[in-house]
């Protein structure tokens, strides 16, 4: 009785086949699903002949690499590339946040409720993420979202701006390829302090 409000997986796989049969959808993906959930999604479409899934929009970022327990192999395996959402932890990973900043009308700021970027292990995080940045000559955010756009199982990052000078700064970090040594210092940090921000 608890779950009639839930629509299950093969009914929603069903609907949207007529939308796509009706040229309303081309392709669809899942949010904040779990690994299980991708493969039953999967499952389904493939005993019952369905449209399959081809992208998870999750979040993903320096801070929250949990995607990579479960999901990456999935995404390889299936080839159910990931949307990465919050790249720049709510803009934590920019470094405006450091040495306990409250930038006005900024998101963490403003949404006082969202506070997993700013625990103990997640601040501790995002300084050694932004002085490794700093130390390789780069900007943090563009270091972090060049993290992101480096991932095999990456189909797209889903950035965010306030202002036209964050927009181009983020956009520029296309253009950046982390070296081996930034890749290897990453996975330091990341090795000390894992997932602070899950």
């Amino acid at each position: 009785k608890e779950n009639e409000e839930i629509t299950s997986p093969e009914e929603t796989l069903h609907v949207l086949q007529d939308l796509k049969k009706q040229g309303k959808v081309r392709f669809f993906g899942l949010s904040n699903e779990t690994p299980w959930g991708v493969m039953e999604f999967l499952k389904i479409s493939e005993t019952k002949s369905l449209p399959r899934m081809i992208s998870i929009q999750n979040p993903y970022n320096l801070l929250n690499r949990s995607f990579e327990i479960g999901l990456a192999e999935i995404s390889h395996r299936e080839n159910v590339g990931l949307l990465a959402y919050s790249p720049l932890a709510f803009g934590a990973l920019s470094g405006k946040y450091r040495n306990g900043q409250k930038p006005e009308n900024s998101r963490l700021t403003l949404w006082t409720r969202f506070q997993r970027y700013k625990n103990e292990r997640a601040i501790r995080a995002t300084d050694l993420y932004c002085e490794l940045a700093e130390k390789a000559g780069l900007l943090p955010s563009q270091m972090a979202l060049a993290f992101v756009n480096s991932r095999s199982f990456l189909c797209s990052n889903i950035i965010g701006a306030t202002t036209m000078e964050q927009l181009k700064e983020n956009i520029d970090s296309i253009q950046i390829s982390l070296n081996k040594d930034v890749l290897e210092e990453i996975d330091k940090i990341h090795l000390e302090i894992p997932n602070p921000a899950p």
